[in-house]
């Protein structure tokens, strides 16, 4: 057996460069600021609201960042952490501790390049939608859930990975809000939603507010946050006084304790890290293609290979899962990027604020990074999707509520297990439904034959349609001819019901005749040997050449 061909390592960055101009160098490095800075407040809160220091999410804009750009299959897409890893990476942090954390984080890039190297990118985009709106609803429930603590001040020392376990922790301990953090949070909020935006609208801004538009709304919200906190001496709890700040420089690269014991309980989180990241990449490059038609089509087995690398290479630093990221990605294509030299600038922008600019963290409110996540879990959520499910049929909804619910009150690998399982069956029960056995009652036929046409698959899933068949036939019938031209496909399940009908119908004197088949059962027909069993009468080209 042939070993499958892999896919060529090629970076798009090299194709891309080629006819590389001034003015696309100059459009690139505005471009990689601007993102550059829209990331920073985000790496730090995505960081935080997994469990992890906020040097770690900078290390993995930074890192990720720099290789998914570099190395990519994407023209245009950022990489770095991501919401939608939050929550999974809370759960295995609190379940398998840091040092497990990292190895599953390798594990799912080893993973992610081997999925692209086998030209795998494609399959993810078989996932129902119905599924991925599920989850990432979910996702965005839990996300904002995790943020209360910091919105309301609450001193909670180790919150609850689990969904009732937070809602509880929340309960018990609502009697030490603070005030002034939720008042904080809110206007973090405010601000960051109202926030002139360059939106691309038929009616471009105007005067100041077109000017304010080229200020990221979440660095004006971090800035002013921190600025009254330490101006005003507010009681809020800060990066300073929950981590001691942020180091100066990137750590020094070290490779994570390793035990076997701890590997063997690393399989499921390496699968639901490696599935998430394939997912979000894939969908972020998707809409990085709509945006910029100009520019050629994601490769998505060569983005594949990328995040692996990126998610191989972050954990080295600290770093925790990195993925596209849709709404830096669109960030950086309003700022008007013309190739992955952008998301390299934007990695070194966040480099050099790290390097100059980190002592200043420590006056950072968690309240004000809790507002923001706020907003973004809002903006990461399809709640239009709940609005529209009446026009839709029971499995979507099915598909659907049962994804976002699961995902919200057990994990999300649990949550794309059943719902990949119950996608299946609804397949199988719907392609079951469109087989069809019907008399034909048009034609002229010979004396004693009854003649049946199939459409549709014949599969497992409708074999039993086929098993009543003998004991509906009208006394007298001497040959029962299978009309098969509507009939495109047929698996071995299939094949074996013609097997078992010709020899319940053989038992009664019966004859069956298959007639117009298509290559494909005629194929497993021959290969299986039931075409020699019918012999040579048992299969004829149309109704028309059936003998008296």
């Amino acid at each position: 057996m042939p070993l499958p061909r892999l896919h060529p390592f090629r970076p798009r960055s090299l194709a891309l460069l080629q006819g590389y101009s001034r003015g696309h160098l100059i459009a690139d490095i505005g471009a990689g600021l601007t993102v550059g800075i829209v990331a920073l407040p985000l790496a730090l809160a995505f960081a935080i609201a997994s469990g992890l220091r906020p040097e770690q999410g900078l290390a993995t804009a930074i890192v990720a960042g720099l290789l998914i750009s570099l190395l990519g299959g994407s023209s245009v897409q950022i990489g770095g952490p991501a919401g939608a890893f939050i929550v999974v990476v809370y759960g295995i942090l609190q379940r398998h501790g840091l040092a497990n954390l990292l190895l599953a984080t390798m594990g799912a890039g080893v993973l992610l390049f081997v999925m692209g190297a086998l030209r795998l990118g494609v399959l993810v985009r078989y996932i129902p939608v119905a599924i991925v709106t599920g989850f990432t609803n979910g996702i965005a429930v839990l996300i904002a859930l995790a943020q209360l603590k910091d919105f309301l001040g609450l001193r909670i020392e180790k919150m609850p990975a689990d969904f009732f376990g937070q809602i509880a922790a929340l309960h018990e301990h609502i009697g030490g809000l603070n005030p002034i953090a939720p008042a904080l949070a809110a206007a973090c909020m405010a601000l960051v939603l109202f926030w002139p935006k360059n939106i691309m609208q038929d009616k471009p801004l105007s005067g100041i507010r077109r000017w304010m538009a080229l200020l990221p709304s979440t660095v004006i919200a971090l800035v002013g946050a921190t600025t009254a906190t330490a101006l005003l001496d507010l009681p809020l709890e800060t990066i300073g006084s929950r981590f001691g700040g942020i180091p100066q420089t990137l750590p020094a690269p070290a490779w994570p304790e390793m035990s076997w014991a701890g590997m063997q309980q690393l399989v499921i989180p390496m699968l639901t890290l490696a599935l998430l990241g394939a997912i979000e990449s894939l969908l972020c490059a998707r809409v990085a293609d709509k945006l910029t038609p100009e520019l050629p089509r994601h490769d998505p087995n060569q983005e594949l290979m990328a995040q692996g690398i990126a998610n191989l290479a972050a954990p080295l630093f600290g770093g925790l899962p990195a993925t596209g990221t849709i709404a830096r990605t669109v960030t950086n294509v309003r700022a008007g990027a013309a190739s992955p030299v952008a998301g390299i600038v934007h990695a070194l922008t966040l480099l050099g604020i790290l390097l100059v600019a980190a002592p200043l963290a420590v006056h950072v409110p968690l309240a004000a990074l809790a507002g923001i996540l706020l907003v973004v879990a809002w903006n990461m959520g399809e709640w239009h999707e709940f609005a529209r499910l009446r026009r839709f049929n029971l499995t979507y909804r099915t598909l659907l509520v049962g994804t976002f619910v699961l995902t919200v009150v057990t994990d999300l690998t649990v949550a794309v297990e059943v719902g990949l399982v119950t996608s299946c069956v609804f397949f199988v029960w719907r392609m079951g439904q469109l087989f069809t056995l019907q008399r034909v009652e048009n034609q002229p036929l010979p004396e004693g034959v009854a003649a049946y046409e199939l459409y549709g698959a014949l599969f497992f899933g409708a074999v039993g349609r086929l098993e009543p068949l003998p004991e509906q036939l009208p006394p007298g019938t001497r040959a029962v001819v299978l009309e098969m031209h509507r009939l495109v496909v047929m698996d071995t399940s299939g094949m074996e019901a013609l097997r078992e009908l010709h020899r319940a119908l053989l038992k009664r004197g019966t004859a069956l005749i298959l007639a117009n088949v298509n290559p494909q059962p005629l194929s497993l027909l021959q290969r299986s040997g039931l075409a020699d069993e019918l012999g040579e009468t048992g299969i004829v080209p149309s109704l028309g050449e059936l003998k008296s």
